[in-house]
C-alpha cells in the first residue's frame, strides 16, 4: 500500500508555497481516471491525444489490466499467482515484463540488505494484509517462524535467455508478493506510452507512484504534493517538481488496524517477521523510474529513519522522510532531493 501523490499543479495552492497563477493562454488538458490494481490512476495530457479522450482511456486501462493480469496475488489465474501455485523447484517460463521486475525487486532487496523483499508474502498474508483473511489475534512465535522458513530472496532465481526468461524457486511453497513494486511499473508504462505516441508534456500516476515530463497546461512545472503523515486527506507536508523522474511515497501511517490493543502496520520487517515499530512514518524516494523510487522507499521504510539515512547516504539517492517525533513530526531529506524541492511547510 502507497500513499497517493497529489498532482498540485491544478490545486489551489497556499502562497508561502510558491504557486503561480495560471497564465491566461492555458492549454486544454485531456483527463482520464479510475480505479485500478486496488488503487487508482490518474492520467492527464496537455493538448490532444490520437483518438482523443475515450482513445486515451481505453488505451491506459488495457495495459493496466495486462499488468493486473502479470503480477497481482489477489487473481488466481495471473502469472505471478500461476508460478507461486507451481509447487516445485522446476523453472518456469515468464513474460519478460514479470522478469523486470522480479530482477528490479532482487536488486533492491540485496541493496538494503534484505529489508525489500518479495518473497515476504507468506508473513503478510500471517498479519492480515494480503489475500487472507485478517488474523483474530497477534499471530505466535511459532507461526512467524513457520511462516519465515517460507521466505528469503536467496532462495529465488530469475534467468533471461536469449529465447526465454525463466524463473525457479528453491523451496516449492516459496511465495511472491510483487505489490511493492507494481504501482511504479504500472505508472513507467504509462510513461511508456505517451512516449510512443508523441505526447511529450503528460502526468500520469498510479497510487503512490508518478512519472511526469515537460510543463502542465499553464506552462509551469508539474508539481507533486507530499502529504503529511495524518489521515487526513490533502494535508500537504511539502512540494516538488520531479522533472521527467518517477517518484513514490510509501507510509505506515494509513493502512493499518488495532489488535490486542496494538496498532498494527501493514509495513513488515523480513528480519523479525513483525510489523515495524520504528518511528519512520513516511519514506518518498525520486528516481528515474517509478519502479526503481517504488521498490526503494519500501526498503527504506523497513530500515528505520538511522539505517535508511545510511543507506541513502551511500547510494546518492533522493530521499525525503518524516519521522514521528513526540507528538509532531521532523523531516529528513538528502542532498540529492533537495534540488527537486519547491516548497516545504513546517
Amino acid at each position: 500500500y502507497e500513499i497517493p501523490l497529489c498532482d498540485w499543479s491544478s490545486d489551489v495552492c497556499s502562497s508561502d508555497l510558491g504557486c503561480k497563477e495560471a497564465p491566461s493562454s492555458a492549454l486544454p488538458e485531456l483527463k482520464v481516471s479510475g480505479p485500478t490494481m486496488g488503487t487508482h490512476y490518474a492520467v492527464k495530457v496537455v493538448g490532444d491525444y490520437p483518438g482523443g479522450e475515450p482513445q486515451l482511456q481505453h488505451e491506459v486501462e488495457q495495459i493496466l489490466q495486462r499488468i493486473d493480469h502479470q503480477l497481482s496475488t489477489y487473481k488466481p489465474d495471473s502469472e505471478l499467482s500461476r508460478f507461486n501455485q507451481h509447487q516445485a523447484t522446476t523453472p518456469v517460463e515468464i513474460s519478460q515484463d514479470l522478469a523486470d521486475v522480479l530482477i528490479e525487486g532482487l536488486r533492491v532487496g540485496k541493496m538494503t540488505g534484505g529489508a525489500m523483499d518479495i518473497t515476504v508474502g507468506p508473513l503478510v498474508n500471517l498479519w492480515g494484509f494480503g489475500p487472507d483473511k485478517r488474523p483474530t489475534k497477534i499471530p505466535s512465535e511459532q507461526q512467524i517462524a513457520a511462516a519465515r522458513l517460507r521466505t528469503g530472496l536467496d532462495k529465488l532465481h530469475v534467468e533471461i535467455g536469449s529465447e526465454k526468461a525463466t524463473v525457479r524457486k528453491d523451496i516449492p511453497d516459496l511465495y511472491v508478493d510483487l505489490s511493492t513494486l507494481g504501482e511504479g511499473y504500472a505508472a513507467d508504462h504509462l510513461a511508456r506510452l505517451m512516449e510512443q505516441e508523441g505526447i511529450s508534456r503528460y502526468l500520469v500516476s498510479v497510487g503512490g507512484a508518478l512519472v511526469s515530463r515537460g510543463m502542465n497546461g499553464d506552462g509551469q512545472p508539474w508539481r507533486v504534493a507530499i502529504q503529511k503523515p495524518t489521515d487526513r486527506e490533502n494535508a500537504v507536508q511539502a512540494i516538488v517538481d520531479i522533472n521527467g523522474h518517477g517518484i513514490s511515497t510509501s507510509g505506515s501511517y494509513r493502512n493499518y488496524y488495532e489488535l490486542d490493543g496494538k496498532r498494527i502496520s501493514h509495513v513488515i520487517d523480513p528480519q523479525t517477521g513483525q510489523p515495524i515499530t520504528h518511528k519512520l512514518v513516511s519514506v518518498t524516494v525520486i528516481a528515474p523510474t517509478a519502479l526503481e523510487a517504488d521498490g526503494w522507499d519500501t526498503g527504506l521504510m523497513v530500515l528505520g529513519p538511522e539505517k535508511a539515512q545510511q543507506v541513502v547516504r551511500e547510494q546518492g539517492l533522493a530521499v525525503y522522510m518524516i519521522v514521528k517525533e513526540g507528538e509532531g513530526f521532523k523531516t529528513w531529506m538528502s542532498p540529492q532531493f533537495r534540488t527537486f524541492l519547491v516548497g516545504e511547510k513546517n
